[in-house]
């Protein structure tokens, strides 16, 4: 059985118990869950205030899981009994030393310091990341390959690192603490305002540099994330997709539409599709590796069939991997020429959403749900893992609410106002 030890600590001013023991996931759940220890990379422990109240926490979480050996905390306690005074020597963290030896940038005292910043947001540019933290992409990069992570979320997680190593100018990455982090992201909000979205998507960046590349203890449980905004989704009404597709005169252009639309498809995905992915027998279309690598098939709609053949037969030259090939190069299509087929599209049709292709996959999920199919097969459709993203377009359906009358209506009808 694995043995926790107990000893006395002295941690930012304040006397503490410290923990130690052979890392074990379960032993770190169980202490988690009493709410009041901490994990201190300076040594290498948990931690918690001294009392008996937090004492009696550790002793409880840890039964069955433990042997305590607490003999120099019992050790230290009886010393200060005698004497009536804390006996353990204080000393400075070495963070708090390197912090102030090292010249700092302005932006970085922001961090440490948490101090206002004025002035014009710092852009980053190639070539300004310190050589002492020139590993720190390359090892990152790597990881990200090895545990096969997407092409985007790669590029994401590698350019938001880059905005954190280009300020610290002279200060190594890797000795950054949870409370070094937590102060940048304070600047990240209030200095640069970030959005919500990219703030999150730092927060999982610098998560997995210091937790899967330097193993680090999990600390960011410790930063909270920023609440992110319910949106809606937007989307076309029926009467804008008319005017959409007939604004579009290029059977090629009309058909990637079509089909984003009536299968609920990702940009991502109808760029992908290949010829041998339409199955015309089983009247579905199998969709290979979508986003979070997960196949799955929907249902191909008979008109959108004769749509395709057409547009295969026709249109010159003829595509013969994927369903919509580059002329220039007989590969799949780009996706952002796509958007700018749909941009073009809606600005010829006078439609003056802000309003992107997605909103096509969108429109397809809502007006599903307005024409009675379960929602728990619109979840399949469009290859969500969990429900509740999903639901999302409960809140845009129009089914159940051309039932509702509005109290105003029925004032009016009782002739109890004028106009």
């Amino acid at each position: 059985m694995t043995t926790v030890t107990l000893k006395p600590l002295h941690h930012r001013e304040q006397e503490c118990i410290g923990i130690y023991f052979e890392i074990q996931p379960k032993i770190n759940g169980a202490l988690r869950k009493t709410g009041v220890v901490k994990f201190s990379i300076t040594h290498k422990c948990w931690y918690t205030p001294l009392s008996k109240e937090n004492y009696n926490k550790i002793i409880f979480a840890v039964k069955g899981l433990a042997a305590i050996e607490n003999s120099a905390l019992n050790n230290y306690l009886v010393e200060k009994k005698k004497t009536g005074k804390q006996v353990l020597p204080v000393k400075r963290g070495p963070e708090k030393e390197t912090i102030q030896k090292t010249k700092i940038p302005l932006a970085v005292k922001a961090i440490v310091i948490n101090k206002p910043i004025t002035g014009k947001p710092i852009t980053f540019k190639g070539g300004r990341i310190h050589t002492l933290n020139a590993h720190v992409l390359p090892r990152m990069q790597e990881e990200l390959k090895l545990k096969a992570y997407s092409i985007s979320t790669i590029r994401t997680y590698l350019q938001e690192m880059t905005h954190l190593l280009g300020m610290l100018n002279n200060i190594p990455a890797d000795d950054l603490t949870a409370e070094h982090l937590r102060r940048y992201l304070v600047y990240c909000s209030e200095a640069l305002k970030l959005k919500e979205n990219t703030l999150h998507s730092r927060i999982n960046a610098m998560k997995f540099y210091y937790e899967r590349v330097l193993k680090r203890e999990k600390f960011f449980w410790e930063i909270p994330r920023p609440k992110k905004p319910f949106q809606l989704p937007k989307l076309l009404n029926e009467n804008e997709l008319a005017k959409l597709f007939n604004a579009l005169t290029n059977k090629k252009h009309k058909a990637m539409l079509f089909t984003a639309y009536s299968s609920g498809l990702r940009v991502s995905e109808i760029v992908n599709l290949k010829i041998a992915d339409i199955d015309s027998k089983r009247m579905q279309i199998f969709i290979e590796r979508a986003k979070g690598k997960k196949d799955r098939v929907v249902n191909l709609s008979p008109v959108l069939l004769d749509i395709l053949r057409g547009y295969i037969r026709e249109y010159k030259p003829q595509p013969k991997i994927y369903l919509f090939e580059s002329e220039q190069t007989f590969t799949a299509y780009p996706a952002r020429t796509v958007q700018q087929i749909f941009g073009n599209a809606k600005a010829k049709a006078g439609i003056r959403k802000e309003v992107g292709i997605h909103s096509l996959r969108h429109s397809f999920a809502t007006h599903l749900l307005d024409k009675g199919t379960d929602i728990k097969y619109i979840k399949e459709l469009l290859g969500h893992y969990n429900i509740k993203t999903t639901e999302r377009y409960l809140h845009v359906s129009k089914k159940q609410l051309v039932n509702i009358i509005s109290p105003f209506d029925d004032l009016w009808k009782n002739n109890a106002i004028d106009w």
